[in-house]
């Protein structure tokens, strides 16, 4: 992978990174500058709305993470060095392991990214999120109507 390539990887690692870590407020740095595209047919949000989204969803527990690994797969990086702009198609596949839930796979989908580099850092522009192909137990993991 070229450095751009690698750049924009992290960038993926570092979002489940974040999430699995509980810090909310990073994810929603991460996406500051983006859109972030929750549903098929909804408009995109950006960073602080997608932190309100996140933070009445997701459940943390005593531990301060939502007990989750986040695993992102398969990327394929596209990078348009002349504009500073790139793409990236890639997968996910969500682990939980709770007190109440034995360790399995909760939900797998797909992530579309788009990037843009600015004073020659990448950063997220926008993450369509809808792409959700497989959904398992999520009680453990979403609240109210969002678990279902």
């Amino acid at each position: 992978m070229n450095n751009s390539a690698t750049e924009i990887a992290n960038l993926l690692y570092r979002y489940a990174e974040l999430l699995d870590g509980g810090d909310l407020e990073g994810v929603a740095e991460l996406f500051r500058h983006a859109q972030f595209k929750l549903q098929d047919g909804n408009a995109a949000v950006g960073g602080i709305e997608l932190l309100r989204i996140f933070r009445e969803q997701v459940k943390i527990y005593s531990c301060g993470t939502p007990r989750t690994k986040h695993l992102v797969t398969n990327p394929i990086i596209e990078v348009n060095e002349k504009s500073g702009r790139a793409t990236a198609r890639s997968y996910y596949t969500v682990l939980q392991g709770t007190d109440g839930l034995q360790l399995q796979p909760i939900a797998t989908g797909r992530y579309h990214d788009a990037f843009e580099r600015i004073d020659g850092v990448w950063r997220f522009s926008f993450r369509d999120y809808s792409m959700l192909d497989m959904v398992g137990d999520l009680s453990c993991h979403l609240n109210g109507a969002a678990s279902r």
